[in-house]
């Protein structure tokens, strides 16, 4: 199971006026084949389906740990994607056209289909695909499956941070760079583990440097290159016979941390009468409150 706890990975800044093409190319880091999405679901899918696990522990302890993070991702990309379509339409009677501006948006589903908020799907409006998964069965081949499309989401988070300045979607995206930089990091010493191969000698592919990104750099200087999460859970404190040593690319230890990131406010979307959502006026909500009252 997955505990949730009511917190975003970081904080994100809320923008004085909406971005609806930034909004649109976040899209892709969600639902693309190299998305969010399909992170989160290839290792959830690896983890549900793990042959052996007491035998091969730690390496089941590595995949589960990470699909938990890969949850908040997902999580942390959509409030990016919410606040980046926040002010894009106005309040107003219906034949005013307050939705006018979606009419001409690049990404029209943000305006027919989710009230302004993230799609599951990638930056051209296309449905996240199961097929995006793979869950051999075979522990070598998966890992270095994990290890790859984690490059390839590097390589798209890099293409997005250079498409947009928006600091929205640039501080979300400097702080994946660096917790999926660690990811590659975790897969290739698993991988090596597993083989005796340092495919770690293959990078860059890309760079994992994030000193050129500017957004990332505060959270390299957290040390959040260098850290994995236990989420509190003892039974996967076995991370630590892979996850350790030092770290290629910044030379400093790597640490197992027995806990989870320290979170940051979920944030609060405001009512968008425009798009009817939530839906609810002053008078329906105060019959909902009298009868929550009620039953109190």
């Amino acid at each position: 199971m997955i505990k949730r706890v009511n917190k975003i990975a970081i904080e994100l800044p809320r923008p004085e006026h909406g971005d609806m093409n930034a909004a649109a190319a976040v899209q892709e880091l969600m639902g693309g084949k190299f998305g969010e999405m399909s992170t989160l679901n290839n290792y959830m899918f690896q983890s549900f389906n793990f042959r052996d696990k007491k035998k091969f522990k730690p390496f089941y302890d590595l995949i589960a740990s990470i699909t938990a993070e890969e949850f908040g991702h997902v999580e942390l990309v959509a409030n990016a994607i919410n606040l980046l379509s926040f002010g894009n339409t106005f309040p107003g009677d219906p034949d005013m056209t307050p939705l006018q501006n979606g009419k001409d948006a690049r990404y029209s589903l943000h305006f027919t289909t989710t009230a302004q908020t993230a799609y599951p799907g990638d930056s051209m409006g296309r449905p996240w695909n199961g097929e995006y998964v793979t869950n051999s069965g075979n522990l070598v081949s998966d890992l270095l499956h994990n290890y790859l499309l984690e490059i390839g989401a590097r390589t798209h988070k890099m293409r997005v941070y250079e498409m947009t300045d928006n600091p929205v979607a640039r501080t979300m995206i400097g702080y994946l760079l660096v917790r999926g930089g660690t990811h590659i990091i975790a897969y290739a010493k698993a991988i090596e583990v597993a083989t005796g191969v340092n495919v770690g000698k293959m990078l860059p592919i890309p760079s994992l440097d994030n000193n050129k990104f500017d957004y990332a750099k505060p959270f390299m200087e957290k040390g959040l290159y260098n850290v994995l999460y236990t989420w509190g859970e003892p039974e996967y404190r076995d991370i630590s016979k892979i996850w350790k040593g030092k770290n290629p690319e910044t030379g400093d230890e790597l640490r197992v941390i027995d806990g989870m990131p320290e979170g940051a406010p979920v944030p609060d979307f405001e009512p968008l009468p425009e798009e009817f959502a939530p839906g609810i006026d002053r008078d329906d909500y105060e019959r909902i409150l009298k009868r929550l009252m009620e039953n109190m």
